[in-house]
């Protein structure tokens, strides 16, 4: 018998102009007096940015400081100019933490050949509608393509633009391409600043994201707000597992997901409450099995109990 039934759940998804409400003159304290230091990764002076609450915002800040259009941000990554996949701005920021921007480079299209099932990817969105390559994995399809390296921003797959989508459609894409097919990645390489600028393709060099001072950190909630948290060692370690499973199940990788999946277990009771808390918000959409939701429930359990190790 299973250990719970989410078929029969009524889906009542949360209102998000109730919440941001409730959220609004603490999320507006927070934009006002935090101010961040950031540089454009290729080399610029620094700048300042501030009044911001989710990811979109804050490239439209760096857009301002640095007077280009926010759409030419691929991603961010904190406290390194180089392409460390490890330390990308994700769904936090620690409160000294630097901002490098990555901004669009040369565009290339490369013809592949899928010669077997998985191509050896993970890739990650920068919330903002850019998905692009986390990792590489050794002795892949992609690995032995020298003009595709991490970083790279994957804009259309044939002719169709993947600009606005979340990874986990352009993995499944990807994947559902046959075997044996011939297709055409059109992809945008960040600008690069010379060879030091660069981290091996299949690096797993700190395998944990960077969070600054590890005491307190700004977090994009899902429901727009901002929220200075206190991180504990436990939801670090559940939220870093959890990420894992995502890697492992859908070929990406994304700690704003993560995270949010946390937040909706970190104070349920069983497994079933988990389950209507997953249904019952955005998260649907994946269609996560009940296997894959009592694994994940088994992952925040551990992690509480402090069973998680590094």
């Amino acid at each position: 018998m299973p250990l719970f039934n989410r078929k029969n759940v009524q889906k009542i998804k949360d209102d998000p102009a109730a919440a941001q409400h409730k959220h609004n003159e603490h999320d507006d304290r927070v934009k006002q007096n935090l101010v961040f230091h950031c540089q454009q990764a290729q080399g610029s002076p620094t700048g300042l940015v501030s009044n911001f609450s989710n990811v979109r915002e804050l490239y439209q800040r760096v857009a301002d400081c640095y007077d280009f259009p926010s759409d030419e941000i691929l991603f961010c990554t904190l406290n390194t100019h180089k392409m460390d996949m490890t330390k990308l701005l994700g769904s936090q920021i620690g409160l000294d933490d630097f901002i490098f921007v990555h901004r669009k480079g040369r565009p290339k299209e490369i013809e592949i050949a899928k010669t077997s099932e998985a191509l050896g990817l993970t890739i990650t969105d920068n919330g903002s509608g850019y998905c692009f390559i986390k990792r590489i994995k050794e002795n892949s399809i992609i690995d032995n393509i020298s003009y595709i390296s991490v970083g790279d921003h994957i804009e259309k797959i044939d002719n169709e633009s993947m600009v606005g989508r979340r990874h986990y459609e352009v993995a499944k894409m990807l994947k559902d391409i046959p075997k044996g097919s011939v297709f055409t990645l059109r992809l945008i390489e960040p600008i690069k600043a010379g060879f030091s600028n660069i981290e091996p393709r299949g690096s797993k060099r700190g395998k944990n994201p960077s969070y600054g001072n590890g005491k307190e950190t700004l977090r994009f909630k899902a429901n727009g707000a901002a929220e200075i948290q206190k991180e504990t060692d436990e939801s670090q370690k559940g939220i870093d597992k959890i990420n894992q499973l995502l890697e492992n199940l859908l070929g990406i990788s994304d700690f704003e997901l993560a995270t949010q999946i946390w937040e909706k277990g970190e104070d349920k009771l069983n497994s079933m409450d988990f389950a209507e808390a997953i249904d019952n918000s955005d998260l649907d959409e994946l269609g996560f099995t009940d296997d894959f939701i009592i694994e994940l429930w088994g992952v925040i359990t551990d992690a509480r109990a402090g069973r998680l190790r590094n």
